[in-house]
């Protein structure tokens, strides 16, 4: 359960800077808010360390380079995901 929950408060935590991290690394202009970008930098951050600890590669000594790579991997997915879907806005001519 300490994991489960080190797990979810580190991604909340790591969402503020994920998230816009997310941003920088993908190509063009997202309409996205900052505060869905960091959101969305949460929920990546959450899934990406569920998905290291899975690999068995989220508790390393010292910084967790490839947990924090699944992570922003993970979060560009659903930046891109969520642009996609709703982020994006039309105008009726």
């Amino acid at each position: 359960m300490g994991d489960v929950l080190g797990t979810i408060i580190g991604g909340l935590v790591a969402g503020i800077i994920i998230g816009p991290l997310a941003r920088l690394v993908m190509p063009g202009k997202q309409n996205i808010s900052l505060i869905m970008t960091i959101v969305i930098g949460a929920v990546g951050a959450i899934v990406g360390g569920f998905i290291a600890d899975a690999l068995d590669v989220g508790a390393t000594e010292g910084m967790d380079w490839i947990k924090l790579a699944i992570q922003v991997g993970v979060a560009v997915v659903v930046v891109v995901l969520y642009g996609s879907v709703g982020g994006r806005k039309t105008t009726a001519t």
